[in-house]
């Protein structure tokens, strides 16, 4: 397996950086994990849903837009065919797909992992994001793909943070919005 390769380490610089006691915005960029993208065909979404919960160790497989925690894997319905399963260390393994009924794409290395938290982190990110993140419309667990400048992001909130997938090539620059953005509020980076 090739090892992964940080696209923001030479982009920024562990501290607080705000002018308060208290930063009210953590960015932090998640390294060390594999995306297995999994598609379905419509007539055989049921066999892969089941394969996928099976494989992640989940009780069942998410919803549209939900996110479901197993014991091997994270699963997360990005597309109503498509589930992306996410695990720290190495890739997920699936049985029981085929061609037939669906397909299986390591997409680890086209995404960059950033996940924003602290007491205004749904406002920084509705800055930028078109989404009604209140507790009650976006609780966690749950995933929405939208766009940040024209870019597609995937976000999904979860009990550490709102998690935000984006394209490695536009990483940097995306990273660099959410910082100048965040600065207003007091930002912490990991």
């Amino acid at each position: 397996m090739v090892n992964q390769v940080s696209a923001l380490k030479a982009h920024y610089t562990i501290g607080d950086f705000s002018d308060t006691s208290d930063a009210a915005i953590t960015l932090e960029e998640i390294c060390g994990f594999n995306i297995l993208q999994v598609s379905a065909w419509p007539d055989s979404l049921q066999q892969v849903s089941q394969c996928i919960a099976v494989s992640a160790q989940a009780d069942s497989p998410p919803f549209a837009n939900k996110a479901i925690a197993g014991q091997e894997a994270v699963i997360l319905r990005i597309e109503p065919l498509k589930f992306w399963m996410i695990r720290q260390d190495s890739l997920p393994e699936v049985q029981g797909i085929d061609d037939h009924i669906g397909s299986l794409l390591d997409i680890t290395h086209s995404r960059v992992w950033l996940r924003v938290s602290g007491g205004h982190a749904e406002t920084l990110l509705n800055h930028f994001l078109p989404l009604d993140l209140r507790k009650d419309a976006f609780p966690v667990g749950t995933v929405a793909s939208s766009a940040m400048h024209h870019v597609g992001v995937t976000l999904w909130n979860s009990t550490k943070g709102y998690n935000l997938f984006v394209p490695r090539g536009f990483a940097v620059s995306l990273w660099e919005m959410l910082c100048e953005s965040a600065q207003q509020y007091g930002l912490e980076v990991r």
